[in-house]
């Protein structure tokens, strides 16, 4: 997540307007974003993704995968680089072949104990396995509503404990949808209130900035002249750019359903549970979390900037407005941290 380079706020940024910075931050060895530790396991994010004999687009396919089929990562090692993504060269060694990276989301099983009391307001939940069904009401064979991610985010409303099955439920609410679900307990961890606060409260919201090159698919946070995140990123792609100029993080929210249905286009996306989304236009161009895609450092977006959660969470916690912890959404327009996008 971060990265401590020997360049100044100064140099850094004359790199950035000379269209420089992708070559420095390679010969750096800055290649790919440094979010987490490598994951023990990752989920397929796309139907046919080839399983090959060797870390290469060209090497022989052993067999296909399916979406949302859950591999253990014995190893990861340098090939080909992606195709449109000079920047991320990552493979997985998976059984007896290797997978590109950038088809695969890292991901964990972690269980979780149940919580039976929260904030009449509600509280932020997180996944922490690699798919959990929903259900419309809570009872084990109910019908079921859509299946959530590892790290998406989402609004608990209230913990419901059933007399009959004597299961223990979160019931989280849709904004968008304006629909209750419910998740099982051991699959979702309530996100406590320290991981919400501000970073770097003592540091003026004036000497903070956000600076986006996107040449070089990197964001890149100052504290006056000081260097104190980078991350490689995806920003828009080719007929859904992200805009260039300066902005504020003026309004945000750490989990929105973002979709682009209803609109007048060919390439229709529904995604429940955008975590950790920090808005910097009125139409929803945002930092955030990633669940579809690992493949950061090529344009693939609808005009964010695609970030690994990780990342999106750091960004949305340092950057003003602070959300407090008993809202889903805070909208302050003239507030913000700057921001850069060249």
């Amino acid at each position: 997540m971060t990265n401590k380079l020997n360049l100044s706020r100064r140099d850094f940024l004359k790199l950035s307007a000379s269209g420089a910075l992708a070559l420095a931050l390679s010969e750096m060895g800055i290649d790919r974003a440094l979010a987490a530790p490598p994951a023990s396991h990752g989920r397929i994010t796309w139907s046919g993704i080839p399983l090959n004999d060797a870390p290469s687009f060209n090497a022989k396919q052993i067999k296909l995968f399916g979406i949302d089929q859950v591999v253990k990562l014995q190893s990861e090692l340098e090939g080909d680089e992606g195709y449109g993504n000079s920047f991320n060269k990552i493979w997985y060694q998976v059984d007896d072949g290797y997978v590109y990276s950038g088809w695969l989301q890292p991901v964990e099983t972690d269980l979780n104990k149940p919580v039976y009391q929260i904030p009449a307001a509600g509280q932020l939940g997180e996944i922490t396995v690699p798919m959990s069904e929903t259900k419309l009401v809570p009872y084990t064979y109910a019908k079921t509503g859509y299946r959530l991610y590892y790290g998406t985010t989402h609004w608990v409303k209230k913990v419901v404990v059933t007399r009959d099955e004597k299961s223990i439920w979160y019931e989280i609410y849709d904004n968008h949808l304006q629909k209750s679900f419910y998740v099982p307990y051991y699959n979702m961890r309530l996100i406590p209130n320290e991981e919400l606060t501000l970073l770097s409260p003592e540091v003026p919201n004036a000497d903070k900035l956000i600076h986006v090159d996107l040449t070089a698919q990197m964001v890149t946070a100052f504290e006056g002249n000081t260097m104190v995140f980078s991350s490689r990123c995806s920003s828009g792609g080719k007929g859904t750019r992200t805009p260039t100029g300066e902005f504020t993080t003026y309004h945000k929210g750490p989990s929105i359903h973002m979709t682009n249905q209803g609109d007048s286009v060919n390439n229709i996306y529904d995604l429940p549970g955008v975590p950790w989304c920090t808005f910097f236009t009125g139409y929803g161009n945002a930092f955030h979390g990633t669940y579809w895609h690992n493949d950061y450092g090529r344009p693939r977006s609808h005009g964010c900037v695609n970030l690994p959660s990780a990342d999106a969470k750091w960004l949305y916690r340092w950057s003003s407005p602070n959300v407090p912890v008993d809202a889903d959404y805070v909208h302050l327009p003239g507030e913000g941290t700057k921001i850069q996008i060249v």
